[in-house]
């Protein structure tokens, strides 16, 4: 198993700017997917961002590509995603997830039954 404690939710304006942390411990392999999911209030959980943490590949969604940047700090175990020109619509609660490369079922690194390490999230309030 994994741990993951995500950290830097908070309240800002529309255009403003937060960055999420999430601290990995525990089972962890040299490679991994990492990835940043979301859900609001009545909706179902969105995947933000991923990556592989043994590499330089990252996904993003559509919705964020031009705003949010995900980021690792592999000395730390450590994902970071930098949200830019925050909207109000992004506003959520933000998990962490993690898995390993190979194991259970792939959906697809933006897929929330893709991973079964989940952090507890953090929330994110974005006010017009």
């Amino acid at each position: 198993q994994v741990q993951l404690e995500e950290s830097g939710g908070g309240s800002v304006q529309t255009g403003g700017s937060l960055r999420l942390s999430c601290g990995a411990s525990g089972h962890m392999e040299s490679d991994m997917y990492m990835a940043w999911f979301r859900q609001a209030p009545g909706k179902e959980r969105e995947g933000v961002a991923a990556l592989v943490t043994g590499g330089s590949t990252t996904f993003l969604a559509d919705s964020v590509k031009d705003r949010f940047a995900i980021s690792q700090d592999k000395a730390t175990n450590t994902v970071y995603l930098q949200m830019d020109s925050l909207k109000p619509e992004d506003t959520a609660i933000y998990y962490c997830a993690a898995r390993a490369i190979y194991g259970t079922t792939w959906y697809g690194p933006l897929t929330s039954r893709s991973y079964n390490n989940w952090g507890q999230g953090t929330q994110v309030t974005v006010s017009s």
